[in-house]
């Protein structure tokens, strides 16, 4: 097995961001100065995270989400990528993906408040227009408007852009193979100095502990997952999801337990992952398909977990489970 020549040393990043925290592992020359390459990954997750936190009412999203229907707002291209992106997948889902939830989120008590059950009566079947149907962009002068009342939320979206724009610091320090992550969602490039992909945990969706339910090999691809067991409230003796269904102006019900999608943007596969979850098991693999993504559904069926994909075109990269009930490695490599 190879090692990491006398000439590399093995680098281990993290700092605190968004809530939790943003990681990144490389191997680089001993001359490489680490201070920074860690300054640069910090600050650009701090400028998402001013940008696009609806957490911070000074941030660049809730002054668009303060501005009055109708009057255009200037926004820095950080911004106005995402929001772009945002709108373009949300067509793509049929409005699975909708980044015009924030107010249902915050009346749920998904944001920085708590919940208000007023709201989310008002909010429960009340028939609403999707994000890409009343926000206009311009993206020549970096100006945004709404037609209609709407409050922004970008929480399905923003954290896989942070890991893209960490990639793309460590790619102008000139560093070829790394893994990153922020929370769930990670992107690899390049592979570990003994010439394997870069290994990571797909989680097992537990609602008390955090446990590894199997292992995904990344090679020059992103990951993200969503699922109902990490925040969630109780009403009524049943745990709701943070997940919101724009059709329903609630939490999305009937959904698997978690969605993880692989590809190469992890902006997109977050994006992604909780369209799916959204979707729901049937739906979301039928949406997966046509739009050619590679993901993993994991559903609860009584006190056992059943795993499935759809994207996997080589049977190697796939094992379903054996008669045990042992749940497979998975592998993925672009």
């Amino acid at each position: 097995m190879l090692k990491t020549p006398i000439d590399r040393v093995r680098h281990a990043m993290n700092g605190p961001t968004m809530g939790t925290r943003w990681s990144a592992l490389f191997d680089a020359s001993t001359a490489t100065d680490s201070f920074p390459i860690r300054r640069a990954l910090a600050e650009d997750v701090e400028l998402v995270d001013r940008q696009m936190s609806t957490w911070t009412p000074a941030s660049d999203l809730m002054r668009l989400n303060r501005a009055p229907v109708g009057e255009w707002v200037s926004v820095p291209p950080e911004l106005m990528e995402v929001l772009a992106r945002g709108l373009e997948i949300g067509r793509q889902s049929g409005g699975a993906f909708d980044v015009g939830m924030g107010d249902v989120v915050a009346a749920w008590g998904f944001g920085p408040r708590h919940t208000d059950p007023q709201a989310m009566r008002a909010a429960l079947g009340t028939a609403r227009a999707s994000a890409h149907e009343v926000l206009e962009l311009d993206r020549d002068e970096l100006k945004i408007r709404k037609h209609a009342p709407m409050t922004l939320d970008l929480s399905g979206i923003a954290k896989g852009y942070a890991v893209d724009r960490m990639m793309a610091v460590l790619g102008r320090f000139e560093i070829t193979d790394a893994l990153v992550g922020l929370d769930g969602e990670m992107r690899a490039c390049g592979q570990r100095p003994d010439g394997r992909p870069w290994t990571v945990a797909l989680e097992r969706p537990d609602f008390e502990k955090r446990a590894p339910l199997s292992v995904l090999e990344l090679a020059d691809c992103a990951v993200a997952t969503s699922g109902d067991y990490r925040h969630w409230l109780e009403l009524g003796g049943r745990r709701l999801s943070h997940t919101m269904d724009p059709a329903l102006g609630g939490p999305a019900t009937g959904s698997p337990a978690s969605v993880t999608v692989l590809g190469k943007s992890c902006m997109d596969a977050d994006a992604w992952a909780t369209a799916l979850m959204v979707r729901g098991l049937r739906a979301g693999q039928e949406l997966a398909g046509h739009r050619g993504l590679k993901a993993i559904f994991i559903e609860r069926v009584g006190e056992t977990l059943r795993q499935s994909v759809v994207g996997w075109t080589n049977g190697d990269e796939y094992r379903p489970p054996d008669s045990s009930g042992a749940i497979p490695e998975l592998s993925f490599a672009s």
